[in-house]
């Protein structure tokens, strides 16, 4: 799913004009990725937590080369899906799988 699409998404459930759904989106996206900068942590219930982990610098190697190089520190986003994410995507939790996913189970059980 793209941004657009998900746009498109947020037309249809909210019955919002284009432009008033792209700023929803846009407007849920900043306000993630400001958090982050700030180190906060941003927990969607039911859906799972982004958070900032942070990397140490280290002595890395040029694959080419072969050569030291030094990997500076730095911060990396980091998402961890919710249980109840993880228990809707797999089917399990009485949610029904996606439309495609029914098919696939149903063929697996043939097996």
């Amino acid at each position: 799913m793209t941004k657009a699409d998900l746009v498109e998404e947020v037309m249809k459930v909210s019955s919002l004009s284009k432009k008033h759904a792209e700023i929803v989106v846009n407007t849920v996206f900043d306000a993630i990725v400001e958090a982050l900068q700030q180190d906060d942590k941003i927990e969607l219930r039911g859906f799972g937590s982004f958070r900032v982990r942070r990397r140490r610098s280290r002595q890395g190697r040029n694959p080419k080369t072969g050569d030291r190089v030094a990997v500076p520190a730095k911060r990396i986003p980091y998402f961890k899906p919710g249980k109840e994410l993880k228990d809707l995507i797999n089917g399990e939790g009485g949610a029904s799988p996606p439309a495609g996913g029914r098919a696939a189970a149903d063929a697996a059980s043939d097996i």
